[in-house]
């Protein structure tokens, strides 16, 4: 019968089907199939007359997305505006000093904090009501970092208010204001991150959509805040060790901020300064991680959720003894790699050639390892027929957006060292490692993207993976649903299928039916270039191809951890190397190295929670 043609339905059935068109094709019968077989055949029940999506629904989403713009804007000018202290503060411009921009940030945070309470206080006003939760957002491990980050910074506000006290004399009133406020803003930050991260706005969205931007870019400005501070104090250090390297053209002048007036003790005060340097990198992890996962939020205002459930991601450690045993020996070696170079640099020349060797051979070795580890796991992806989730995912969308966004600040460092190396006019013999060093930073990142980047978007694994296809082919006239496996040669697939049989037994009534089919799927297998189930390895089959992949992220997981440290506590050979100074000049390489050492050091500690929620998730 030609489509859009049917039987009229008869008074009873109508009646007892209002919401059923008046008329559809004969061939489909009710259906009897489980939720397979009924998404099939959803487009045989789908009426041509369907109504179409009504104007005044269409009119109530234009105020909606005004309000996104807006707010998105609002949060824009906040943060140039920002940005534009914290630049006149660093290149010390008259009539701003560092009270002023401390004043900034701190009426940024009092307004978070009134926003947060307000929130806070009507969320617990209608605890009652069922509110839609976005179950991909805020992971409770991703909460757990936090928390952990997020200690160790009021642990640095500590360090801040002993400063001050120690330099009470010559300081303003705002350096003592400042840590205090930040002190409180990040405590209930944290409270409300854990209760709400999961949030998905549906009241008050115009106003929710101001005060969450808002403290998106609060956030974001503490980073910038922290990550300035860090590289002022890397940056004078450089100084001071460059000289001996034998560049000794270039003017070293110390920018710094140190008071005018004496501490005492003095002791006690070179403790602070000190220790507050060293807590600076888990701050800046803090206030990065914070504005992310309110990003999230802010997306998620209005949003209408999947009523399908997401599956409970869980931390499994067996199985991953040489992934873990292997990540494990590379951080320790890291460890001990960065404490002898930030011995050894600077003592005297011989010592900084071998400090800088030394750490590029590490370098080059563990790179390898990671991109050989990376593409073993894309490779396992290539010969597996699993469908990717395209569902809409803010959070995942984020995740994959910064690990690429991110990653270019390295490329970024590492293409300006390849080109110094080919253009310089003399090259002593240590910074040839840095040209293998660099190719291998952009080929590995590249490489872990992709890998992360997929196994994200995976479905996840639901039966055995002996059971590769299972098809249900739903055929509207209602003749035959063919049930199509793969090999079925153990114990084990039979429980499977049988667990499936007895999960849809009202299918399985001669409309469906299984055969064997090792042969006919080897060979379309081997036509579409895949292989199918029977013709790949052992360790490629099943929960030893989950094991696998699992010490590939576990691997992974702990490698970008140990890359995160030498970084952020002072290990850059990208500022000792001195080629890269010579051949574009001292200031505009160290411009280029403090844009891009921020991103490059966020994306190792991103990929690592990536990475641990790949391993959760295999």
């Amino acid at each position: 019968m030609p489509e859009g043609q049917g039987a009229p339905a008869s008074p009873p059935a109508a009646r007892s089907a209002p919401g059923r068109a008046s008329a559809g094709p004969a061939a489909c019968p009710s259906p009897r199939l489980p939720a397979a077989g009924s998404a099939a055949c959803a487009a045989c029940v789908a009426s041509p007359e369907s109504p179409a999506p009504r104007r005044g629904a269409v009119r109530a989403s234009v105020p909606q997305k005004l309000a996104e713009v807006l707010s998105s804007q609002y949060g824009l000018v906040v943060f140039v505006a920002g940005l534009l202290l914290l630049l006149a503060w660093a290149v010390h411009a008259s009539a701003v000093g560092k009270s002023d921009l401390l004043c900034f940030l701190t009426a940024l945070m009092l307004l978070q904090l009134l926003w947060m309470l307000w929130y806070v206080g009507r969320s617990a006003a209608q605890r009652r009501l069922i509110r839609p939760k976005d179950t991909h957002a805020g992971a409770r491990w991703l909460r757990g970092s936090i928390t952990l980050f997020a200690a160790i910074t009021i642990i640095l506000g500590c360090l801040k208010i002993g400063y001050f006290v120690g330099f009470s004399e010559c300081l303003s009133a705002t350096e003592g204001v400042f840590p205090v406020t930040h002190a409180v803003h990040t405590l209930l930050q944290v409270y409300f991150l854990w209760g709400h991260a999961k949030d998905v706005i549906q009241s008050f969205k115009t106003l929710e959509r101001f005060g969450v931007i808002h403290s998106v870019f609060t956030n974001l400005l503490l980073w910038t805040n922290g990550v300035l501070n860090e590289s002022k104090h890397q940056l004078n250090e450089h100084k001071e060790r460059l000289i001996t390297l034998g560049f000794g053209n270039i003017t070293i002048v110390l920018d710094d901020h140190t008071p005018p007036c004496n501490c005492s003790p003095p002791t006690f005060c070179s403790a602070i300064s000190q220790g507050i340097y060293y807590l600076y990198p888990f701050n800046i992890e803090y206030q990065i991680l914070a504005s992310t996962m309110l990003y999230v939020l802010w997306k998620n205002i209005g949003r209408k959720v999947d009523s399908q459930q997401h599956q409970n991601i869980q931390f499994r450690f067996p199985g991953v003894m040489a992934g873990s045993v292997l990540g494990l020996t590379v951080l320790a070696a890291t460890i001990g790699i960065v404490v002898v170079y930030l011995i050894q640099i600077g003592r005297s020349k011989t010592k900084s050639e071998l400090a800088l060797i030394m750490f590029y051979v590490y370098a080059i070795a563990l790179l390898m390892l990671m991109g050989a580890a990376g593409l073993f796991g894309i490779w396992i992806y290539r010969i597996d027929e699993k469908s990717l989730d395209e569902s809409r995912n803010p959070a995942r969308k984020l995740d994959a957006d910064l690990l690429v966004g991110t990653a270019s600040g390295s490329w970024l460092i590492s293409w300006g060292s390849i080109l110094a190396i080919l253009c310089a006019e003399a090259r002593p013999p240590y910074t040839w490692f840095n040209l293998p060093y660099s190719i291998l930073v952009i080929a590995e990142k590249y490489i872990q993207n992709l890998f992360i980047i997929e196994s994200i978007h995976r479905e996840p694994e639901k039966l055995s993976e002996d059971i590769r296809t299972l098809r249900v082919v739903t055929v509207c006239n209602g003749d035959a649903i063919p049930l199509a496996s793969s090999c079925l040669k153990s114990g084990a697939v039979a429980t499977d299928v049988a667990s499936l049989g007895s999960e849809i037994p009202h299918v399985a009534n001669g409309n469906m039916h299984l055969r064997e089919g090792c042969g006919r799927e080897a060979e379309e297998g081997s036509r579409e270039g895949t292989p199918s189930p029977a013709c790949r390895p052992r360790f490629l089959q099943g929960h030893a191809k989950r094991r696998v992949l699992r010490n590939i992220a576990a691997f992974l997981f702990l490698c970008n951890i140990s890359l995160w440290i030498p970084p952020a506590f002072g290990c850059r050979p990208e500022y000792d190397n001195g080629l890269e100074e010579i051949v574009f000049g001292f200031e505009p390489w160290i411009i280029v190295v403090n844009l891009a050492m921020p991103f490059s050091i966020f994306y190792r500690m991103h990929a690592a929670a990536s990475l641990f929620e790949v391993y959760c998730k295999i």
